[in-house]
């Protein structure tokens, strides 16, 4: 891959960012924008804006068959064969609430089980409470090992307990764990559990198959794959969506609106209720499309590469503290450095035009399993390369004298 040229296409990163050039190191939370993603968005208000999936006029032609294509290019992306099997949400956050709310009202009860693992994010942990305290049913933790690897004897042993829901991120959001998803979710399915996956950090970086996988459920992050902000999508079994009442209703999830009942639209429209975001989901779409000319072996075979150079670079640095795997992992890279705060550290590299995220990265039940308060993550995609990884450790060793 030619680098240089990647990073024409990111009007951003001819920014300054406090005068110094911008090195972003940010993608674990949201990615840049490609010209392409940017030019979709104000294409489709210029010049073919209209009402998706209620106009016969040529304008809501277009627009409808722009956002119709993107379901089948999301399909497309992760493996999926039927699109009518992809929903259109605000983003994973959505999508995850989606599955918890609908399928949990008709299919948890007192007694059941939900199982999570202690490296979520938020946003699959809290849609679990929720439902949980609803219907009865109660919520258990599959454990992590020191290494930050997803402790397979102990799901063995939770998925005996009248596991309904498994749901798992298949890449950890401050650990860069991958898990086994292929092995988890046969272990499930063995169980009689279903498994929902959090593709929010996997499917920006590497190949992914529902269908292979066999999973239930999929949600996925458009501004995390250089797509707009504000839309997602969720993959779900055909089976499994006929079955399921709406999260949402209002126009154009029905099929049929009298007085005192309705009837709900086939899937997946039963699920999308109201004026469809549709700018954000035709840019997913260029997003994808952009991602796809790259070639996601290629981004995968770079990001492991400028991942690897920096993790062994931070571990010769004293009094860090590296979280997470040596290996298998995605372009996630954790740390602390002893007797620092985090914060402080990321504020100066700040001036000196690095955006380094510091916190707890919506995964508080993680941070307190590390018995930390916050750490710093240096999270790489393919238009990062290793000249900033070498001009970030100088600039980090810089900073920890000032601080120290």
């Amino acid at each position: 891959m030619n680098i240089d040229k990647i990073k024409t296409q990111f009007p951003i990163l001819k920014q300054m960012n406090r005068g110094k050039k911008l090195v972003y190191f940010d993608n674990a939370a949201t990615s840049l924008k490609p010209i392409p993603v940017i030019e979709a968005e104000s294409d489709f208000y210029k010049n073919y804006y209209g009402s998706i999936h209620r106009s016969v006029y040529e304008l809501g032609e277009k627009a409808t068959n722009a956002f119709e294509g993107t379901r089948k290019t999301v399909a497309d992306f992760i493996g999926a064969s039927n699109s009518s099997t992809i929903i259109f949400t605000k983003g994973a956050t959505e999508a995850i609430n989606l599955v918890a709310d609908s399928w949990g009202h008709a299919n948890l009860n007192k007694g059941d089980v939900v199982l999570l693992s202690e490296m979520e994010h938020h946003s699959n942990i809290v849609p679990w409470q929720v439902i949980t305290k609803r219907t009865g049913a109660s919520l258990e933790y599959v454990s992590i090992n020191e290494d930050g690897t997803l402790n397979m004897d102990c799901l063995k042993n939770k998925l005996k307990n009248n596991v309904k829901m498994l749901s798992i991120t298949q890449a950890s959001n401050v650990l860069g764990t991958i898990n086994p998803l292929k092995d988890i979710i046969e272990l499930a399915h063995k169980n009689n559990t279903l498994v929902t996956v959090d593709g929010c950090q996997s499917t920006p970086h590497f190949s992914v198959n529902v269908e292979d996988l066999n999973c239930d459920f999929f949600a996925l992050s458009g501004h995390k794959m250089l797509g707009p902000t504000g839309v997602g999508a969720l993959y779900g079994k055909q089976n499994l969506l006929e079955k399921m009442e709406p999260y949402q209703t209002g126009g154009g999830m029905i099929k049929e609106v009298g007085l005192y009942e309705s009837i709900w639209n086939d899937i997946p429209y039963r699920f999308e209720a109201g004026s469809p975001n549709a700018s954000q989901v035709i840019g997913l779409g260029y997003a994808i499309q952009f991602i796809n000319e790259i070639g996601l072996t290629n981004i995968t075979k770079h990001t492991e590469a400028i991942s690897n150079y920096a993790y062994e670079k931070l571990s010769q640095i004293d009094g860090v503290t590296i979280y997470g795997p040596a290996k298998d992992r995605i372009s996630i890279v954790s740390f602390n450095i002893d007797g620092i705060h985090s914060g402080d550290i990321s504020q100066m590299l700040d001036y000196e035009g690095i955006t380094l995220r510091s916190g707890r990265h919506c995964c508080s039940p993680l941070m307190n399993k590390l018995n930390i308060s916050s750490c710093l993550r240096l999270s790489l995609y393919f238009y990062n390369d290793m000249s900033e990884i070498d001009l970030f450790i100088e600039k980090l060793n810089a900073t920890i004298a000032t601080l120290k």
